[in-house]
């Protein structure tokens, strides 16, 4: 089990986990004045997490399968690859019909020839145990008393043990994410609103394969074959995200638990900066990093849209979810823990470097109205919405106020922090992860 890694306390930035208590201020200036902010915000290191070893190796097996895709052509790290810190390094994913990994994957193309791009990016894994809110507009939520806000409502199966587990119940549903599409295969074939009839053809599918009847009878030694059900499958694919991507040895964790010299000067004056006059903790707050609520932070329209507005290439964002108005083109707040391998950033991967995000942060406006979409791949350059922008700069979130001034010496600092939020395990994460082979013998790389 790798040691694990710890972030901060609210920003206005981009897109962590806590236990450890700060430590009592250094003999320097500069480390005595940013302890005091960080106990002030109760900022502390992570913790690993307990988790069954046993699950672990079956998720592992799942996550990595293209079993669970409809047409066995998809697995959960197509769009979540350990070596793209655990995204795809892609500003908009390619789902059915994509060829390839990573930033080298081919988007499918419809019958004019146009590329298909699913809507939003794909967010990283990384340290989740301890967050409420799933997917960039807080579809599944977790309620605190161990029941779950899900698109499936009261079909959501039984048996789900965290939040991680019902996030991964819901990307085998989507038909362009993984399912494919009415006679590509029996999984396509379901309805789209009968979730528990996708999940018992998949689970289905999974447990004629008699390596996977092993490893869950392993990781579930108490339930019956016949007594399986997707939601064990989404349990373990969740332990393996939790004990593989809860990492807790960054710098700033290091710093956190009483190294002074973790952080370098920079990444100090940083700090003060992100807690401090930059305002970034306003919004990516706690040991955390995230507020987990929903914000209009001015993002460039980029991409196919969600299908809202009178042509459909709109994304509302959370007021998708709920419905209102007040909450159009607001989406949540990431967390920043690794944030510097884990680009392209925001919802749709509009900004494409760390310190463009940055930038960005301090003037979402400004940024947003001399938005350079030249700076997207090719094929996404098109999907630009530059006729949305009035809309959506219309209706900024309150917690953005006039934009903050600072110099490039102050911003290289604030990007000195950020990178000091990621483990410097990650480089080595590809080895560590990818299994050699998966139960279904299907390949792993197209």
């Amino acid at each position: 089990m790798r040691r694990a890694t710890s972030i901060i306390a609210g920003v206005v930035l981009l897109s962590a986990i806590g236990c450890v208590n700060v430590l009592p201020p250094g003999n320097d200036d500069l480390d005595t004045e940013l302890r005091e902010i960080l106990t002030t915000n109760n900022i502390q290191a992570a913790e690993d997490p307990t988790v069954e070893q046993a699950k672990v190796t079956l998720g592992q097996a799942l996550f990595f399968d293209k079993i669970l895709s409809g047409n066995q052509n998809i697995s959960c790290s197509t769009c979540h690859l350990p070596e793209q810190g655990t995204g795809d390094g892609l500003s908009l994913s390619f789902g059915q019909g994509g060829i390839g990994r990573g930033p080298d994957r081919a988007g499918p193309t419809d019958d004019d020839d146009n590329v298909i791009f699913i809507p939003r990016n794909a967010p990283p894994i990384f340290n989740r145990p301890d967050l409420t809110v799933m997917f960039w507009d807080g579809r599944v939520a977790d309620n605190g008393d161990g029941t779950f806000v899900t698109p499936a409502g009261e079909d959501l199966l039984d048996g789900l043990e965290n939040l991680l587990a019902a996030q991964a119940m819901f990307p085998v549903t989507s038909r362009d994410e993984m399912r494919g599409e009415p006679g590509d295969n029996e999984v396509g074939d379901v309805d789209n609103s009968d979730f528990v009839g996708i999940w018992n053809a998949l689970i289905a599918r999974v447990l004629a394969i008699d390596e996977y009847v092993d490893l869950f009878a392993e990781a579930f030694p108490d339930i019956a074959t016949d007594d399986l059900t997707f939601a064990h499958a989404a349990n373990a694919i969740a332990a393996f995200e939790i004990d593989r991507w809860t990492l807790t040895d960054a710098p700033f964790d290091d710093y956190l638990r009483g190294d002074d010299d973790a952080l370098s000067a920079s990444a100090k004056r940083g700090a003060l900066l992100f807690y401090g006059d930059a305002r970034c903790s306003t919004c990516h707050a706690g040991s955390e990093m995230t507020d987990e609520r929903f914000h209009n932070v001015a993002i460039p329209a980029v991409g196919p849209g969600k299908g809202d507005g009178e042509d459909g290439t709109w994304d509302f964002g959370r007021g998708r979810e709920t419905g209102n108005v007040n909450d159009r083109f607001t989406f949540k707040t990431p967390s920043l823990r690794h944030v510097a391998d884990t680009g392209p950033w925001m919802h749709n991967g509009a900004i494409t470097t760390l310190e463009a995000a940055v930038r960005h942060m301090l003037d979402p406006v400004g940024s947003a109205m001399s938005y350079d979409p030249s700076l997207l791949i090719e094929e996404l350059q098109p999907l630009y919405r530059a006729e949305q922008m009035d809309d959506i700069v219309a209706t900024v979130s309150p917690v953005i106020v006039a934009p903050v001034e600072l110099s490039d010496g102050e911003v290289a600092d604030l990007v000195a922090f950020l990178e000091s939020l990621s483990s410097p395990s990650i480089p080595n994460l590809p080895e560590v992860d990818r299994p050699e082979s998966v139960p279904s013998g299907l390949p792993m790389d197209d």
